[in-house]
């Protein structure tokens, strides 16, 4: 029998032979970047090899610096880690695609992504300003291209070999059907918002049939009320095993088939959130049947504009 404590280095296979994907994640939407470099580097010290990023943190920089470093000094090599970036709603038309993408890995300093993910399926207005808005606050979006058109681009990013898998986020079920019906290239992941809250049971039976693999962000339910933390269905859990809630919450999103994210800035939580161990079949049942509460914390399948993400106005983007 596997060791309980061996559920932190799982991984799952990649449609297409093209690697496989550590369940473990560290999320970068982190807003200071000297503490995303921080906080990068103590993710890799304790283990993390897979590190989610994207063009509209604004900290690629960051993270890339933290990797090189890490990497030099022999704590890891590039071929260990696992990095997905993500094209911003900007930069969907077909022309903007291959330069976003070379730009996030000139940032990230690595010659390849493992996984390059379409933020949202929205379009905003082409241009350099992340968050358009017109003069009542109403996001600008781009009518003029599809999502299947963007999805094209993509897919000739992997033909390039610079990018080994693409994927969605934010995306519904019957967008993802639309997706995996018309593209040469089917997405290897997608990443959704997916907690014992939000538990998406019916798109992950989707997506584990067509061998896509669900990546769940806002995994500890980014500390919204509802309060998943201080569920008695988790916490009950979390004492009777000697974990924390959070360890609990982790442990059932890799032991159910999805890789999921976790952030943090502190230096103890990031350990913690590293080291999840086997839950009994009885937790994992519990959690399923005894959870009645459903939230979603994000409303960015609504609008394309991730609810975690802090507007930034034009003129302090540049300074």
């Amino acid at each position: 029998m596997e060791a309980s404590y061996m559920l932190r280095y799982k991984k799952i296979p990649l449609a297409g032979g093209v690697g496989e994907m550590p369940a473990v994640g560290f999320g970068t939407l982190i807003p200071d970047p000297v503490v995303t470099r921080l906080a990068v580097a103590k993710a890799l010290s304790v283990g993390f090899r897979h590190f989610d990023c994207a063009e509209r943190y604004r900290n690629e920089e960051a993270i890339g610096d933290a990797i090189a470093e890490a990497i030099a000094e022999g704590t890891v090599r590039r071929e260990d880690l696992f990095i997905t970036t993500k094209l911003w709603n900007t930069n969907h038309r077909p022309e903007r695609v291959k330069a976003a993408f070379e730009a996030s890995c000139r940032r990230l300093q690595v010659d390849y992504v493992d996984c390059y993910i379409i933020h949202t399926p929205y379009a905003f207005r082409p241009g350099e300003e992340m968050d358009p808005r017109d003069d009542n606050g109403h996001v600008l979006y781009d009518r003029e291209v599809t999502l299947i058109e963007t999805w094209r681009a993509l897919e000739d990013l992997v033909d390039s070999g610079h990018c080994r898998s693409i994927g969605l986020s934010d995306i519904s079920l019957d967008k993802l059907k639309e997706i995996v019906a018309n593209a040469r290239i089917k997405p290897a992941a997608i990443q959704v918002e997916a907690h014992p809250y939000l538990p998406e049971w019916e798109l992950l039976e989707y997506c584990q049939a067509n061998g896509i693999v669900l990546l769940a962000f806002a995994a500890l339910g980014h500390a919204m009320e509802p309060n998943l933390l201080e569920d008695p269905v988790i916490t009950g859990i979390a004492h009777r095993v000697n974990k924390t809630p959070a360890q609990v919450a982790l442990a059932w999103a890799a032991q159910r088939g999805t890789a999921f994210l976790t952030t943090s800035v502190k230096p103890l939580r990031i350990e913690e959130n590293f080291a999840i161990s086997t839950l009994s079949e009885k937790d994992m049942e519990k959690i399923h049947f005894d959870i009645s509460t459903n939230v979603r914390f994000n409303g960015v399948v609504d609008t394309g504009v991730p609810g975690f993400i802090p507007r930034v106005k034009a003129e302090q983007a540049v300074k």
